[in-house]
């Protein structure tokens, strides 16, 4: 039997549908990531933060994790899994550490401005990771709350390094101005 293979315009849809039914928006998530880098960016923009939401949206490896984890969590709401592994997810146990994971995994591939920052948000549960990390009602939310702290986290990182390469161009654009 051949596999199918999924076109990734679908994979992309598919997961920001998963973020959105979820309760997670773009805006939220940009909120997060303008709270990271506003500190070291007196002009920032929120349209900014979208934009680099949005980018780090565009990658596989997030989507997956993203369809990953929210496929996890609606399986644990529906007492789906096999015990033990429903009782850790449904109660998000501290030390299960399988969330965190997934989610770390995904921010990899944005350097150690996102790792580090991963660590920061997953602790201090900013904005709408707060909100997806209460236990009220029957929502679970053990695996989600980790990969929106890690699409904010890499949405970060990429725009930190966007803003030093602009604050660069701009310097060397003037000491070429300067020079000539």
């Amino acid at each position: 039997m051949k596999n199918k293979q999924v076109h990734s315009r679908d994979v992309h849809q598919a997961a920001i549908q998963r973020l959105k039914k979820r309760g997670v928006k773009i805006s939220d998530i940009a909120d997060i990531v303008y709270q990271m880098q506003a500190p070291y960016s007196s002009n920032l923009e929120m349209n900014t933060c979208v934009e680099s939401v949005e980018a780090v949206l565009e990658k596989r490896e997030i989507q997956h994790a993203i369809l990953v984890a929210v496929e996890l969590d609606v399986l644990a709401e529906k007492g789906q899994l096999t015990e033990p592994l429903q009782s850790l997810v449904e109660s998000d146990e501290g030390l299960f550490g399988c969330d965190e994971t997934l989610a770390l995994g995904s921010v990899l591939g944005y350097g150690s401005i996102a790792v580090t920052t991963f660590g920061h948000l997953d602790k201090q549960k900013i904005g709408i990771v707060k909100k997806l990390d209460t236990k009220v009602g029957s929502h679970v939310h053990t695996f989600l709350d980790d990969i929106v702290c890690g699409i904010a986290a890499s949405a970060s990182s990429r725009l930190a390094h966007r803003l030093r390469d602009n604050d660069e161009a701009e310097a060397s654009a003037s000491s070429d101005e300067q020079a000539g």
